[in-house]
């Protein structure tokens, strides 16, 4: 028995649990850090792209506390460095050369930063774009901000000259030739009017900044939310050149408020629901796509992590999958967006949703906390809820009233968990019932959880019947999100059929009669499965329930033919069917005495080439009687024997490879013995010739 899921289950059991758990809002964690690491590669590396890109690099580094390489340090300030010290350089290059130094504590040279500061101060004085105003305030206040006396002598103006191009709506325009307003310009007007409040030597205008405070509170009528509590902004007209995109433009809101009411006396009249909502939202993106969403998730949560408007406290689930076989508790999380400890606080559940939205309990049952782990618990046994995916409501209220003016929690939180058990498996029958009657000739009874199988048979007229009862840890009526039934035919043809559910009972008749044509008319063997799964089911399986000899008429000319079944392209790579083969039986062999005799007529020439010697007279009187040359004679002798004797091993014994290369060492050493011992012969010939 194999307890595993099919493809089809297992894809919809994932997706099921996954979809309450991906819209989780978390705050930041590691996974972050190492997804900056990802996004900015280049930059880690010590390689470094644009100022803007590099600024941002070293930015999101250092909020999140990330070690990099130490020459990106070293680049970075190089970078920086040459484009302050270059006299063609914008005020854009300037502006985030100057936030590099100011992220890295560069060197840079007094004298660099007052040349800087002069020609901003002349960029500001004659421009009427939005975006001059912007790099030139900021460039300014980042190098006021490194220690240097930089002073906006005409802060007025220049808050007067950057006001004017706002617009009823709260929203800005870019210059004065813009036809329409943008919100992601709202946010850098609002960063380079804090700017200015910061730069200035003087008091600015109460009332313009009384002014300015309204055209926030008018900024904030446009946000944009989901059902969630979730708040973003986004660009009212879709504009190509323009069109920032809701992280992007959101972003540039929070920088901006968030810092004009750094550099403001009072609160911004923004509620806190809607600030709690703008964390959600940059803690709902997840890990980001790109380096530029990184930087702008993170700068966002560290300017909201310590802001003077509202301190958002997060509510988060540690595990949103709850097992009653565990007995697990019901953990929650409140701390800030970056995971810090929040303020004496209290957690209620105050309400439980089924997955219809239906109320299930509204017991208050506060929850524990446990200050050693920072968390607030409540054993799930006492709500008294079954399996399923439930919506929790919790209410925070913090235990000190002078918090509620730096924090917000959002009253009320909800969120979502899933709980599982072991799901009762009982009155399992399987049988064949005739076709018109309807009685059952032949009923089995079934254990899914154990291991047995059965063996069923049956013809066109007759039907299959399955039916099984599923039942929740408390009792109850358990519907899952797939049961199917599975008839393999033993040539790979396949047919899934959904077995329905009605109260407790799941129950499924199989009519061969109506479907001989989807069953092709196959007859012969068909394995049955059966697969349970749900989320919420620990106990999901893929049960062989055994075999079915289904005996079926012959197809007719036009019926449909079962189709193709998909070949494996790895499959010639695999194991082959194993080749048998029978060699031929050896022929008849003649009696050992007829071979012997043979073998001795081989051997008459032999004796007639010895008679053929003696014949001839043979005589060693030739024969060098010296002992170096009779050493080579000899040798050339044996050599010669040992030729014959290695004809007789290739005849019994050896093959022709393994002869021919001992034959190649007998050549080389017979040419060597043999030319010493003519040599000799001839020197002597020629002697005695000579005498």
């Amino acid at each position: 028995m194999v307890w595993r899921l099919p493809p089809l289950a297992a894809l919809l059991l994932v997706a099921a649990v996954v979809a309450p758990i991906s819209s989780a809002v978390r705050p930041v964690s590691d996974a972050h850090r190492s997804a900056a690491v990802e996004l900015f590669a280049a930059s880690s590396d010590g390689s470094l792209g644009d100022l803007e890109t590099t600024y941002e690099a070293v930015s999101t580094f250092k909020i999140l506390g990330v070690q990099k390489d130490k020459s990106l340090d070293g680049k970075a300030c190089k970078l920086a460095t040459n484009t302050l010290s270059s006299a063609s350089s914008s005020a854009k290059d300037l502006f985030h050369a100057a936030r590099i130094g100011g992220v890295l504590g560069c060197g840079i040279d007094a004298g660099v930063y007052d040349d800087v500061a002069s020609r901003l101060k002349a960029v500001i004085k004659d421009t009427n774009s939005l975006l001059e105003f912007y790099y030139s305030v900021g460039g300014l206040l980042s190098i006021k901000e490194q220690g240097h006396n930089v002073v906006l002598s005409d802060a007025d103006n220049t808050f007067h000259a950057i006001k004017a191009l706002s617009q009823s709506d709260g929203r800005w325009r870019y210059d004065t030739n813009s036809a329409e307003s943008s919100t992601f310009a709202a946010g850098i007007a609002l960063e380079a009017l804090a700017g200015v409040v910061s730069l200035s030597d003087a008091e600015v205008d109460p009332s313009m900044i009384g002014v300015v405070k309204n055209d926030i509170v008018k900024l904030f009528g446009t946000i944009k939310s989901y059902d969630d509590g979730t708040f973003y902004f986004d660009e009212k007209h879709v504009d190509g050149s323009e069109y920032k995109g809701p992280i992007t433009t959101s972003a540039s809101v929070v920088r901006g408020i968030t810092s004009f009411a750094d550099v403001v006396s009072g609160k911004l009249n923004i509620p806190g629901e809607k600030i709690l909502g703008l964390a959600k939202f940059f803690l709902g993106i997840g890990l980001p796509g790109s380096s530029k969403d990184c930087f702008n998730q993170i700068e966002s949560l560290s300017l909201l992590e310590k802001n003077r408007v509202f301190i958002p406290l997060i509510l988060s689930l540690p595990s949103k999958v709850l097992s009653l076989t565990s007995k697990d508790q019901l953990k929650v999380e409140v701390t800030t967006v970056f995971g810090s400890a929040a303020p004496p606080l209290r957690v209620n559940l105050v309400q439980v949703l089924g997955s219809d939205s239906k109320v299930i309990t509204i017991d208050n049952k506060e929850l524990q906390f446990d200050p050693e782990n920072n968390v607030h618990y409540l054993d799930i046994a006492a709500l008294k809820i079954d399996v399923g995916k439930y919506s929790l409501v919790f209410e925070i209220s913090l235990q000190d009233p002078e918090h509620e003016t730096v924090y917000t929690t959002g009253g009320r939180n909800t969120d979502t968990v899933v709980v599982t058990g072991l799901i009762k498996v009982d009155k399992t029958e399987i049988g064949i019932a005739e076709n018109d009657a309807g009685t059952v000739e032949s009923v089995e009874k079934l254990d899914l959880l154990k291991d047995t199988e059965i063996s069923l048979s049956a013809n066109h007229l007759q039907k299959l019947r399955l039916s099984f009862q599923l039942a929740t840890p408390l009792g109850r009526t358990f519907k899952p999100h797939q049961v199917f039934l599975k008839l393999k035919h033993e040539s790979k043809v396949e047919h899934i059929f959904v077995v329905p559910g009605s109260a407790r009972q799941f129950k499924i008749v199989l009519d061969f009669l109506g479907l001989l044509e989807k069953f092709y008319y196959l007859s012969g063997r068909y394995d049955l499965e059966l697969s349970v799964g749900d989320a919420s089911m620990e106990n999901s399986f893929l049960r062989a329930l055994g075999h079915l000899e289904l005996d079926l008429p012959e197809a007719p000319e036009k019926a449909p033919r079962p189709p193709a079944q998909a070949v494996d392209p790895l499959a010639k790579f695999g194991p082959q069917k194993e080749i048998s083969h029978i060699f031929r039986a050896p022929e008849k062999r003649p009696p050992k005495e007829v071979s012997l005799a043979f073998t001795g007529v081989t051997l008459l020439p032999f004796i007639g080439f010895l008679i053929g010697l003696l014949r001839l007279g043979v005589n060693l009187k030739n024969f060098p009687s010296l002992p170096g040359p009779a050493a080579f004679a000899s040798l050339f002798h044996v050599g010669i024997g040992a030729v014959l004797l290695l004809y007789v091993l290739f005849w019994v014994k050896l093959d022709l490879f393994t002869t021919l290369k001992y034959l190649g060492f007998l050549s080389v050493f017979l040419v060597f013995v043999g030319h010493r011992a003519l040599s000799y012969l001839s020197s002597t010939s020629a002697k005695q010739k000579t005498a």
